[in-house]
């Protein structure tokens, strides 16, 4: 029983540790397709909410808008992707500006460049997974020490 006191920890390190690297990646393909200065013209071509509950049936509701756009960068090809939490005014038919890089413009994105509100969203985010990661280390050691103490 007591490896349920190092099992669940582990586990939960490892998802905090993916999204962490989640975060990091997605915050320098953003920075990438805004510094790249390639820009083109996109048609929004369908909006779409999900929804998910945190917390089980008592917990909130958190609501995400995704669009889905398409645009033909210079390389001719059309490319189509999808993206969260963009504008609610931005509704199909519309069209957009999107940035993205040459060599993977299906990465590319419609939010405007903001790299300050990108950098401050990141790093808090990473903080918030430095100390979820801080406390799995510090539960495991302290049963550690607790399952050591017993023995006679």
């Amino acid at each position: 029983m007591e490896f349920m006191f190092y099992v669940v920890p582990t586990l939960i390190a490892a998802v905090v540790i993916a999204m962490a690297v989640k975060v990091v990646k997605r915050s320098l393909e953003l920075g990438q397709a805004w510094s790249s200065g390639l820009t083109a013209e996109a048609r929004c071509l369908r909006t779409y909410t999900t929804t998910s509950r945190r917390g089980g049936d008592s917990g909130h509701i958190t609501t995400t808008l995704h669009h889905v756009y398409e645009f033909t960068p210079s390389g001719g090809r059309a490319v189509r992707f999808e993206e969260e939490n963009g504008p609610a005014t931005t509704v199909e038919g519309d069209f957009v500006t999107v940035h993205y890089t040459a060599d993977r413009p299906e990465k590319a994105t419609a939010h405007a460049p903001s790299p300050v509100k990108m950098a401050a969203g990141t790093i808090g985010l990473l903080c918030f997974f430095g100390v979820m990661l801080a406390f799995c280390v510090f539960f495991m050691v302290t049963a550690n020490d607790l399952f050591a103490s017993d023995l006679p």
